[in-house]
């Protein structure tokens, strides 16, 4: 670690980052969803479906009530992304293509992922005929998936197309019923970026740099989470990596700032909305408590009897700040609010704000409340929502 070149305060390192993830100041409505893909630089993909999927709430989050179909067409249409193992499996910019090559060679020289194949060239050629001669396909076109166990017991076709998928010959090329669709990547990835050029040093350099770009300002461990790099990877990334050195009052470890973030002060308004669990400004559970003072877990997984906040908890945005939570549902055209809380009742209009919005934009004229914490910001609010 060089001498810092900068102190920042606590807030001046929030409004950053709230302005590097596109959620302060105006959004840029011409680039749309693309442009939010591009500078996100990874947008994360999850089977759980409440409102929306979390790839639709991401720009939604940003951009405000884009319609549903042209937020998938905006991934989708034309050569402009993949889907790739970033932070985890996400839509990535096709551009971002030739910068994970070191991960695709790391798993040739692994060999295998979780499963290994029985007879990986018979598998695996037989793949790459299927989609040379018929397109684009998906596992259930390929032959099917599950071997007939639990859902981790995959076919040999299903390993082998994967395989071939983390290795690089295969992409997905969009998502049809949340099944992947696969074509050969020489045929989906434009010519100019289709190469692995690109040695591990250069590949993890500029990943570091998107990151800290993506970040405003980040610790060594926020730029490795990333990405899901390795801390001795970003250590010798970031010399020639082009962020400044800096120090965040407040913050027990060095950090690290993108040069264009510290150009001009953050200024501009502040979004109101209701954040996927997923979305990459709270993913990194450990900065989000750093920068916002916010504990965060996505309780999905955890038995209903355990649960604090609820199955989604959508953390509520207001002001620069994580201010509340919201754990939602979808009864026919209701937005139910099945439980949620707030820090403080001057936050009720916005929270009213952030749940009528995300309503109409599912479809939704209805919004019911639930459970409340503090009871007493229950009729503040239904007066708001009415």
């Amino acid at each position: 670690m060089t001498r810092p070149e900068l102190t920042l305060t606590a807030d001046e390192a929030r409004r950053i980052a709230l302005r590097a993830q596109g959620l302060l100041g105006a959004p840029d409505r011409r680039a749309g969803v693309r442009g939010v893909l591009r500078s996100l630089g990874a947008v994360q993909l999850d089977t759980i479906s409440v409102l929306a999927r979390t790839h639709e709430l991401v720009p939604y989050a940003r951009l405000g009530a884009v319609g549903r179909e042209a937020v998938e067409d905006a991934y989708w249409h034309g050569d402009r992304s993949f889907e790739y193992w970033s932070h985890a499996a996400c839509i990535l910019p096709i551009e971002e293509w030739p910068l994970f090559a070191f991960r695709r060679r790391a798993f040739r020289e692994r060999g295998h992922r979780w499963h290994r194949l029985n007879d990986r060239d018979a598998s695996t050629a037989l793949v790459r005929k299927r989609l040379t001669d018929e397109g684009p396909l998906t596992t259930a076109d390929l032959g099917g998936g599950r071997a007939g166990g639990e859902w981790w017991d995959w076919t040999e076709t299903k390993i082998a197309v994967e395989w071939l998928l983390d290795t690089g010959e295969v992409v997905c090329t969009r998502r049809t019923g949340w099944k992947r669709v696969y074509d050969l990547a020489e045929r989906a990835v434009p010519a100019d970026l289709f190469h692995d050029d690109l040695d591990d040093a250069a590949c993890i350099r500029r990943l570091v740099a998107q990151a800290g770009a993506a970040l405003g300002v980040a610790t060594r461990a926020d730029l490795a989470d990333y990405h899901r790099l390795k801390s001795v990877q970003v250590d010798a990334a970031l010399p020639e990596s082009g962020l400044v050195p800096v120090e965040v009052s407040g913050w027990d470890r060095p950090a690290y700032a993108d040069p264009s973030a510290l150009a001009l002060p953050p200024r501009g308004r502040h979004r109101t909305t209701l954040l996927s669990p997923f979305d990459s400004l709270i993913w990194d559970r450990k900065r989000t408590e750093r920068i916002f003072d916010f504990t965060h877990r996505l309780e999905a997984y955890v038995p209903r009897g355990k649960r604090v906040h609820g199955y989604f908890t959508m953390p509520l945005l207001s002001g620069g700040r994580l201010v509340g939570r919201v754990d939602p549902a979808r009864e026919g055209r209701t937005l139910v609010a099945r439980q949620l809380s707030l820090q403080s009742p001057r936050e009720v209009p916005r929270l009213a704000e952030a749940l009528r919005e995300a309503a109409g934009w599912v479809g939704c004229d209805e919004v019911r409340v639930e459970k409340c914490s503090p009871e007493t910001v229950r009729a503040p609010l239904e007066a708001e929502l009415a």
